[in-house]
């Protein structure tokens, strides 16, 4: 039995341990210089049906389910999927737009697990026909998905995402 007590004892020394030293938040971007103009670019971006068209996810599983609410490009408009492994499901809502500079959003998961994170896209012109695009997401790890990034690398696995994403994005653009 005190064996056993000690066993119990150390497992929950190293989730106590791990749980300190896990990471709290995250905030996962990348950018992309497109050569068009700011305006026509973020006209592009606010549009959740347009979205499909270049991201990463959709192309993971082009059968998903897919419902789109509200004013599409407007505060308050939610598109939802409902995919494969790969893509899960879930929705993201518009928050927040600030005209040519930056839109904000909640992205909800429910499958494989629930979590909410902010995600974002800004604008900012470099020249009159360049113009460089950051898209991101940022939130908080909770115990115990905190446990589980400290032997995962999320910047790794979804930045790639974002790269092939935005570069689908420059390709659709400058065609």
């Amino acid at each position: 039995m005190t064996l056993f007590l000690y066993i119990i004892t150390g497992i929950l020394l190293l989730l106590i341990i791990l749980g300190l030293l896990a990471p709290k938040n995250y905030n996962i971007f990348r950018s992309i210089v497109i050569n068009k103009n700011k305006a026509e670019v973020f006209e592009h971006l606010k549009f959740l049906r347009k979205q499909q068209e270049w991201s990463p996810w959709a192309k993971k599983d082009p059968n998903m389910e897919k419902k789109f609410t509200g004013v599409d490009g407007e505060v308050g408009a939610i598109s939802y999927w409902n995919g494969n492994k790969e893509v899960g499901e879930g929705e993201q809502e518009i928050t927040r737009i600030i005209t040519n500079e930056r839109i904000e959003g909640e992205l909800r998961f429910f499958k494989p697990w629930k979590s909410i994170s902010d995600c974002y896209f800004n604008v900012k012109e470099l020249e009159a026909e360049k113009t460089i695009v950051t898209w991101g997401f940022s939130g908080k790890n909770k115990f115990p998905v905190s446990l589980m990034m400290l032997f995962m690398n999320m910047d790794k696995s979804v930045g790639k995402d974002f790269e092939k994403g935005l570069a689908d994005l420059k390709g659709l653009l400058e065609a």
